[in-house]
């Protein structure tokens, strides 16, 4: 055996040997905008884009995103003799920081481009002035931000230049700094997530040169990131060129069937499965989360030869290419964030006007969000599938699977099987649930659900029913102080993370240690439904993050009465309930993933009569 087969065994096996991480600390599912253009420029804050104000982020939450990417410039507005970071920009960053926040947003705050004084200046030498730079600004960052909780993430590059093994050992010198400079300033540091990017963050540079990560004395608390603008003809390439020609469509129903050259000869919907399994089977198979920092493709609105149905098509394809990378995404273990440039305009990827902080893209923000894509122009939705309907008290509350080509949906319903009106209780909904209130308890009712887009209205989805009752709740839990165990992990409890204090402190399961953090205050407020607070800061309520559904997660956050904040207990045996959120009556309080590991994330998900649905209160 040569030795350097051996070094390659060795470097493999630093990554097959890391701990698994049950979760990254992002939402799940993550949809992620980047906050681009704006604090990275070195001319400063506002010179490229508009400065960035609390009315852009409140929208950018409105449209449904829970994770922002802050691109910054710390060596740009850093003395070059001291490396001290300027006050002034440190406040701007830490205002953004705090809107985020105040939309119990989750946030990552990288250095970008920052006039490549990092990524375009690795040579296969550790550079000893890059290296105290790395050390002096992640301290000061570090330092400043320590009292926020996990919603804040710290990156540590953004696509640095490295293309061989060199490069490569000098890239993990640096990230070594970067974490022991966080790592060094204890409190929520400690524990902190931290990302580091791949060489150029481009997927199969670090598929072949990334195979030993950095040491961190925090186990399973690394992310890798990578970037995806695939293919470039159709994603970043604005003019034709000698080699080769802009594609104007993507995604096997977007083709044209006139501009045949202008359709992708590569790089569609295989070709993304199969760049983002290479990340799965390198890291998040081995719990070592990935980040999707940036994908994006552009929309070209002034091109003379894209007018009309070839127009609309290609705008279309746009919202399907985004769906599809997030879908494959997560579907891989990734967690995605989109570029926004700012621009609304030609080659531009934004989707707010950073004058107004309104938003202009909505058809690609549905798309990056759980929502459909556009279908191709003059094509009918196709039905919704999966409809389901659970009974409440004077209610029923549907679901279903979104439907290919859908932005909005119709609900039907009668009081007989197969006798739905043909007029609709409900039209213009844009998510993939609905309540339907008022109804007679003991009266059995019956839905079907259609998708309708600009081209018209599906054939009716599959029939649903549901049998309205009194309360299905029980207010067999006393008020006071209880432990939650949950059945699928049950020398695990409930959790608040690190006994936080603060809005979104992160509710997940640990080891029973018998600590307040794991022991919670219930509160009947009739008919079996619960206030549930921390028990060592009982102005902290157990909350759905953002009022969200299925898949949401669950935090901390200051009592408001609000019905993501109040819980349906509901008897299974004994002292083993299920905990139904108000604001999402269909889901259960859930162990996400089934997670047996410390520090798996609780959120609520669709109610499935599983173990990780089922918590002894004690």
């Amino acid at each position: 055996m040569n030795k350097s087969l051996n070094a390659l065994i060795v470097a493999v096996a630093c990554l097959v040997m890391l701990p698994l991480s049950a979760s990254a600390q992002l939402p799940s599912p993550t949809y992620g905008w980047n906050l681009g253009n704006t604090l990275e420029p070195p001319c400063g804050v506002g010179c490229w884009d508009p400065a960035p104000t609390q009315a852009l982020i409140n929208s950018v939450a409105a449209a449904g995103f829970n994770t922002i990417r802050i691109p910054c410039a710390w060596d740009s507005h850093a003395n070059q003799s001291t490396y001290q970071i300027d006050s002034t920009y440190m406040a701007q960053v830490k205002q953004v920081i705090d809107w985020c926040y105040a939309k119990n947003l989750y946030v990552v705050v990288n250095d970008h481009w920052d006039d490549g004084w990092l990524e375009n200046n690795i040579t296969g030498t550790v550079n000893s002035t890059i290296n105290a730079k790395m050390r002096s600004y992640w301290t000061q960052i570090a330092t400043a931000f320590g009292s926020y909780d996990s919603h804040l993430l710290f990156a540590g590059a953004n696509e640095p230049a490295v293309d061989n093994a060199a490069k490569m050992s000098e890239l993990t010198t640096y990230y070594q700094t970067f974490i022991t400079a966080v790592r060094g300033t204890g409190g929520n540091n400690t524990s902190r997530w931290l990302v580091i990017q791949g060489p150029s963050t481009d997927i199969d540079t670090t598929d072949s040169l990334m195979n030993t990560l950095p040491s961190d004395p925090t186990a399973g608390r690394l992310m890798v990131e990578v970037h995806y603008y695939a293919p470039y003809q159709y994603c970043l390439m604005s003019a034709d060129a000698s080699w080769g020609n802009m594609f104007y469509f993507w995604g096997a129903a977007y083709h044209s069937a006139t501009m045949t050259t202008r359709n992708p000869t590569w790089g569609e919907e295989a070709y993304v499965d199969t760049e983002f399994a290479k990340m799965q089977a390198k890291f998040s198979s081995k719990g070592i989360p990935v980040v999707l920092g940036e994908f994006g493709a552009m929309r070209r609105t002034s091109y003379s030869d894209l007018t009309g149905t070839a127009l609309s098509l290609h705008l279309a394809s746009r919202t399907y290419f985004d769906k599809y990378v997030v879908a494959s995404a997560r579907s891989h273990g990734m967690y995605p964030i989109y570029w926004d440039d700012g621009g609304t305009g030609n080659n531009s990827m934004g989707l707010f006007d950073r004058n107004s902080a309104t938003l202009v893209d909505a058809d690609s923000a549905r798309a990056l969000t759980g929502g459909a894509a556009l279908p191709p122009p003059g094509t009918v939705p196709s039905a919704p599938t999966g409809l389901s309907a659970t009974a409440g008290n004077a209610q029923a509350t549907l679901s279903w699977s979104a439907a290919s080509g859908a932005t909005s949906y119709n609900v039907y319903r009668g009081t007989t099987a197969g006798g739905e009106s043909t007029t609709a209780i409900a039209t213009g909904i844009t998510t993939t649930s609905y309540t339907n209130t008022g109804l007679t308890n003991g009266t059995t009712y019956y839905y079907k659900v259609a998708a309708v887009n600009s081209s018209g209205t599906s054939s009716l989805s599959n029939e649903a029913s549901a049998t309205p009752a009194g309360s299905t709740y029980s207010s067999g839990i006393a008020n006071g102080n209880h432990t939650l165990t949950p059945q699928n992990a049950t020398s695990a409890r409930l959790d608040a993370a690190a006994k936080g204090t603060t809005n979104g402190t992160k509710v997940e399961i640990w080891a029973s240690n018998g600590g307040t953090n794991q022991s919670w205050t219930f509160t009947n407020l009739g008919s079996g439904i619960y206030k549930i607070t921390a028990s060592y800061a009982t102005s902290l309520c157990l909350d759905v993050s953002n009022s969200g559904g299925s898949g949401s997660n669950v935090d901390l956050w200051a009592c408001s009465g609000a019905n993501n904040q109040k819980w349906g207990a509901i008897s299974i045996s004994g002292n083993i309930y299920s905990l139904a959120p108000q604001n999402a009556t269909s889901t259960r309080l859930d162990v996400n993933g089934n997670g047996t590991a410390n520090g798996t994330q609780v959120d609520i998900y669709n109610s499935n009569g599983n173990n990780n649905q089922k918590w002894a209160v004690n």
